[in-house]
């Protein structure tokens, strides 16, 4: 296997009471839980093998399948309060680096956390708090309700503290409310799972601006501690001229007011600017303004556009939206930037000048700089610009921010202001997964130092990768893919959620191709090869732990290491 190490301290023992005596091999089966590759690119710290093996071992663990969702939604609620949202949203970058991609394609581990979070709220199932933990005196405020603000206060109210949550807006959930579509995640999801956290007792208060409502010196005065996560609502200008105008919007506010209920007004030539997630859901928000209930357009001509300065390898929008804007006949212009928006006497927007771009060599990102092609320029008519460029946090009401207009923490989120953490896009722009795991290392951080306690960082096993892996024992499963609604039937139904989930028997099928790496799942192939029987079955078994070791007959050979499927057992 590559990793049985000869450990030579050890002294020869003698066998009895078989066939000849003889001295024992120094080499035992350690049983060696790894790290695998799922949980450590897991931005939020999820439990993904723990979850999976839950569903995929019930009947070994004595479990019906309803008791092995129950449980396995308990385990991601551990780290993750919003299963069901992130579900739907997240990008999912454990899928990327899944072991099982040297078989036949990654676990759709996504698909089978919206199906345990949807599971827990058809449930009606509630979070436990922690054994022990509260009630307790300390107060603490929460300025802002998206992802890493709602993490933070369910791990400390979880804890027994009291939880004051501000918000500026008129309902929670920041950017998962305000800056996803309806049709990528309903309203009464982001409502359901707030809502369970805030029944543990987090006092919601919406509607008041930190900064201008209240001072956030008063919250510093008033509160044990405070955890700032406002986000990054404000879109970045483009700066190129004629953008100060009617016609023009910002992704994050035409993405706002669209979700607020509001209708924004757009013309029939919409050019939207950018490569991001944010373009790709204004472009298709703007497309689903101008159908009606039959999925046809209501304006001769309605056109969508998206400039791009990269190419589509470039892209950092999620490449499934990608696929699905160009069903629905958005066009992507790619090596092209915005250089003049152009405006008649009255100020009305009726084109925009393009500067076709060309790649250099690559820039800070990684990715290859876009440079502008000396004299390539082309006019092209629009009535309607959206730029979503970047975005940044709202520094004007709140301070407390670095001259670039960000907060700086350290690993834990503590920003060097005595009693003040911080998360989420106001930190970093970053995906929403990151904001809930930023949340809770606040959160244990706060608790630490409520308590007098340092933070103490997890301390996972050694990480494994496919060389551990028999990959010949697990049976070929072709993975589950999602399967959304034909580009018609979503212009037709606007608001309604496109993906329906992949289904109870994809979401067995799925948790069962995990392939449990670095921990026992009772396979017993162990058992089944060992000639002396050292190896006996647990009669209550649990999650990891189905055989026992007895080591006073192991006669190390090895073989049981050499068979084990997933790289549980180490010879040392």
């Amino acid at each position: 296997m590559g990793l049985l190490k000869k450990n030579k301290k050890k002294k020869p023992l003698k066998i009895h009471g078989s066939a000849s005596v003889g001295e024992q091999s120094p080499y035992r089966p350690q049983e060696v839980v790894k790290h695998p590759p799922c949980i450590k690119t897991c931005p939020s710290g999820n439990d993904i093998r723990g979850w999976l093996t839950t569903i995929a071992q019930r009947e070994k663990l004595g479990l019906s399948l309803e008791e092995a969702c129950d449980q396995a939604w308990a385990l991601e609620m551990e780290t993750n309060p919003l299963p069901a949202i992130m579900g739907r949203v997240c990008p999912h970058p454990c899928e990327s680096e899944c072991n099982r991609t040297e078989k036949e394609g990654a676990v759709s581990i996504n698909a089978v956390e919206r199906f345990i979070g949807d599971h827990g709220l058809e449930r009606d199932l509630k979070p436990p708090l922690l054994d022990g933990d509260g009630p307790r005196d300390e107060k603490i405020a929460v300025v802002g309700s998206g992802p890493s603000g709602l993490s933070c206060a369910y791990q400390l109210v979880r804890r027994g503290y009291q939880v004051t949550m501000f918000e500026s807006l008129a309902k929670p959930g920041g950017m998962l409310r305000y800056g996803i579509p309806e049709y990528r995640l309903p309203r009464e999801v982001i409502d359901a799972e707030y809502q369970r956290v805030f029944d543990l007792g987090v006092e919601f208060k919406s509607g008041v601006t930190v900064g201008k409502d209240i001072a956030f010196e008063d919250l510093r005065r008033d509160f044990a501690a405070v955890f700032v996560g406002i986000g990054a609502h404000q879109g970045r200008k483009l700066g190129c001229p004629g953008e100060d105008g009617s016609g023009v919007y910002t992704g994050t506010e035409f993405l706002r007011r669209a979700n607020s209920g509001e209708v924004p007004t757009v013309g029939e030539n919409v050019v939207v600017i950018g490569g991001g997630d944010t373009a790709i859901d204004a472009a298709r928000v703007t497309l689903r303004l101008g159908h009606d209930a039959a999925g046809v357009s209501r304006r001769m001509g309605s056109q969508v556009t998206i400039l791009y300065r990269r190419t589509r390898e470039e892209m950092p929008a999620i490449a499934r939206e990608i696929e699905e804007a160009l069903e629905e006949d958005i066009q992507l212009e790619y090596l092209a930037a915005p250089a003049r928006i152009l405006r008649d006497e009255d100020g009305t927007v009726t084109g925009m000048l393009i500067q076709h771009m060309e790649l250099g060599e690559p820039d800070s990102s990684g990715r290859r700089r876009p440079v502008p092609i000396e004299g390539k320029l082309t006019e092209i008519p629009c009535d309607t610009v959206i730029t979503a460029v970047s975005q940044a946090p709202d520094t004007e009401s709140l301070g407390a921010f670095n001259e670039k207009g960000w907060m700086e923490v350290d690993e834990w989120g503590r920003t060097g202001i005595d009693g003040v953490w911080s998360g989420g896009d106001n930190v970093n722009l970053g995906l929403a997964t990151i904001s809930v795991g930023q949340g809770r290392l606040a959160a244990l951080s706060m608790h630490a130092a409520l308590r007098g306690e340092a933070a103490i960082a997890e301390t996972p096993g050694p990480e494994i990768g496919p060389d551990r892996i028999i990959l010949d024992f697990y049976e070929t499963q072709e993975r589950a893919e999602q399967v959304v609604m034909p580009p018609a039937e979503r212009l037709a139904r606007p608001d309604a959620e496109i993906d329906p989930g992949i289904g109870i028997e994809a979401a067995l099928a799925e948790a069962a191709r995990c392939f449990s790496c670095g921990s026992c799942f009772g396979c017993e192939r162990c058992w089944m090869y060992c000639t002396p029987s050292c190896f006996g079955k647990v009669a209550e078994p649990k999650l990891g732990a189905f055989l026992t070791i007895d080591m006073n007959t192991c006669n190390g050979c090895k073989k049981c290491a050499e068979e084990c499927p997933c790289g549980f057992l180490e010879m040392v």
